[in-house]
């Protein structure tokens, strides 16, 4: 029996609509003819969400009693014994109740998987856990349920479910991601702009890496020397000030992760010119090349 194979739902923030896209890929998949079973899903009582799982298949949970509460969790044994082509199970990062056959919602879909069972899954980007003490600083919120990088990376297929940060705190003013009680603490905590700016930047970035983890071991499977045109352009704004230097050497690296990156920057000076030694002293080493703003700038313009 084959292995199963993994596709993951990627968000940047809780509300961006990971569970709303699994259920409706379940939905078409379910309308061209394939086995699909919802084996959990959660919907946090979002009417658009819970529509979706009008017509398919819902798997019971298991009810776990944990210090006199009833917890309900994934039945992983009634799913293995349904067997469906495709299940579908939200929540990758979840941490099971104490009682239930594994710690780790990931590792209930690591057995189903085993099962040669299809799962299409969801997570978000802060429950990654390279990327821990990064959301930590920009939210400063620990995130207790991690899962690891390596579990992941061997997904056959990751998605970006992506919602522009001012759109998603539109949509939680309108009450569609958390109850009305808990919408200004939400906006005015974990959901302000700048948080879900960099997580959504967090979230393209970690994209972006897999892209090229995957591009590489294609080139190497394929045994392709030849260089490619698929390569990154980064283009950096520099305002004149101390911040440059940094982020010059920022865009260096990100520049220098793949073969034949280019580097860029852009700067507009006012007509008095106050701007301009400032500049002059940012640089930045790409490859074995230092480059002043200015000669970036110049390479940018040139024809």
């Amino acid at each position: 029996m084959s292995r199963g194979r993994l596709r993951v739902m990627l968000g940047a923030a809780p509300g961006v609509g990971k569970t709303f896209a699994m259920l409706e890929e379940g939905r078409r998949l379910r309308d061209a003819g394939k086995d699909v079973v919802v084996a959990l899903a959660e919907t946090h009582g979002r009417p658009a969400t819970s529509a979706l799982l009008d017509g398919l298949e819902i798997l019971h949970r298991r009810r776990i009693d944990h210090r006199g509460v009833g917890l309900d969790e994934l039945d992983l044994d009634a799913l293995l014994a349904r067997a469906p082509a495709i299940a579908l199970v939200d929540e990758l990062a979840h941490s099971n109740a104490p009682g239930s056959a594994n710690a780790k919602r990931w590792q209930d879909v690591d057995a189903i998987l085993e099962a040669g069972i299809d799962v299409m899954s969801t997570v978000n980007i802060q429950h990654i856990e390279s990327l821990n003490d990064v959301v930590q600083q920009i939210t400063g919120v620990l995130q207790r349920e991690t899962i690891p990088d390596a579990v992941l990376r061997r997904a056959d297929q990751v998605e970006l479910v992506d919602l522009d940060p001012q759109s998603l705190r539109d949509r939680l003013s309108e009450g569609l991601v958390y109850p009305a009680a808990r919408v200004d603490a939400a906006l005015s905590n974990y959901f302000r702009l700048g948080n879900l700016t960099a997580l959504r930047e967090l979230a393209l970035l970690w994209l972006a890496d897999e892209v090229d983890v995957a591009l590489q071991a294609y080139r190497v499977e394929k045994g392709i020397d030849a260089p490619w045109e698929a390569r990154e352009r980064i283009v950096v704004a520099l305002t004149g000030g101390s911040e440059g230097e940094t982020l010059l050497r920022r865009g260096g690296r990100i520049a220098a992760r793949s073969s034949g990156g280019q580097l860029y920057a852009v700067h507009v000076t006012s007509a008095d010119g106050l701007a301009e030694e400032r500049l002059r002293r940012s640089s930045v080493t790409v490859g074995q090349r230092c480059w002043t703003g200015h000669e970036i700038l110049r390479r940018w313009m040139a024809p």
